[in-house]
């Protein structure tokens, strides 16, 4: 015979069933002080980090004003290269009303991304995250100094992943996190930060007359291209042509093929008379590995193509449809 046994504590076992407690659910107002709190948290830990930068461009006595943020206790300022680029002369305001004079380190118009030296040290620089390890819906927030309201905060979520633009450049950069979190004229080069107050993008763009569409460089990218800055005062690259996309591998070819990471690169766009399309790649490749190393995302394959591997012979592994193919295909230098 099967017999039904339901269990109960003590304290349950002589209560009325009307008087038993149900679970308890947050309410709406500890949830909202939650949100508050973490908010303010993080933005009491970058605020001290974040820098308005005021711009005379050379020879021309015009100028214009962004963000920034301190990266490092040094003095050394991260910001767009939009905000900075032929800058005459560059001007430094902190949030405790500290003002400085700075320098252009370099910058990189293909990534948006400069980086400045100021001549003062700061002890609360801001603390770099991970852009890879972000999700679609975490919260983001936004510190700035849109049309000249100093230090002003924004908030929402990380809205998409993996989104591309165009610089200025004219070249396309990959890995663009979308954010809710509004941005306006003036935000350019300030950070995005999650919910313990770590950078997680350096913001960057907005769509109008859209709202709630803005855009910001993914960290890693930007940590990648602030350390060539300081070593060689620009980006030493190569190319192979194309725009593509973080996407996650589909378990049953990561096991057949024995790959050793989830993720790897959609390709979405291969550029007319490129390495890429000479060597035969075409969208929807996913590719997972370059010149014997393994491809988990975009910023891994930019900091493979260096000066080094311009016009050598690359084996190029990639999944089209179900099939594993190998691809030579051989980078160009990218010229500045």
């Amino acid at each position: 015979m099967n017999v039904s046994v339901t269990l109960f504590s003590d304290s349950e076992m002589y209560l009325p069933e009307d008087n038993r407690q149900a679970p308890s659910v947050p309410n709406d107002e500890a949830l909202l002080d939650a949100y508050s709190t973490a908010v303010t948290r993080a933005v009491e830990r970058v605020s001290p980090a974040v820098v308005k930068i005021d711009v005379k461009k050379a020879g021309r006595g015009r100028g214009g004003s962004g963000s920034g943020f301190v990266f490092t206790p040094d003095g050394l300022v991260m910001t767009n290269s939009h905000v900075v680029h032929d800058a005459g002369s560059i001007h430094l305001a902190f949030a405790d009303g500290q003002r400085a004079s700075a320098i252009l380190v370099g910058d990189d118009p293909d990534t948006d991304t400069a980086v400045l030296r100021a001549d003062v040290s700061l002890p609360s620089p801001a603390v770099l995250g991970k852009s890879q390890n972000l999700k679609v819906g975490q919260l983001a927030i936004a510190v700035g100094n849109p049309f000249g309201f100093q230090f002003s905060v924004t908030a929402g979520v990380v809205s998409a992943l993996g989104r591309s633009m165009r610089a200025a450049s004219g070249r396309m950069m990959d890995e663009i996190i979308q954010t809710d979190a509004a941005l306006n004229p003036g935000n350019s080069g300030g950070p995005l930060v999650n919910s313990r107050g770590e950078v997680i993008g350096i913001n960057t763009a907005t769509i109008l007359p859209a709202q709630g569409l803005c855009f910001a460089i993914g960290i890693d990218t930007a940590k990648f291209v602030a350390s060539q800055l300081l070593q060689h005062g620009r980006v030493r690259r190569s190319w192979i042509g194309i725009a593509g996309q973080n996407v996650p591998l589909p378990r049953r070819l990561a096991y057949e093929y024995k790959l050793a990471n989830n993720t790897a690169i959609l390709v979405n766009e291969v550029y007319p008379d490129s390495p890429a399309g000479q060597a035969g790649l075409v969208p929807g490749d996913i590719i997972v590995a370059f010149a014997g190393k393994n491809i988990a995302g975009i910023d891994e394959l930019h900091r493979l193509l260096t000066a080094e591997v311009a016009n050598q012979s690359s084996t190029l592994v990639i999944l089209r449809g179900v099939e594993r193919r190998e691809l030579q295909i051989v980078p160009l230098p990218k010229e500045d």
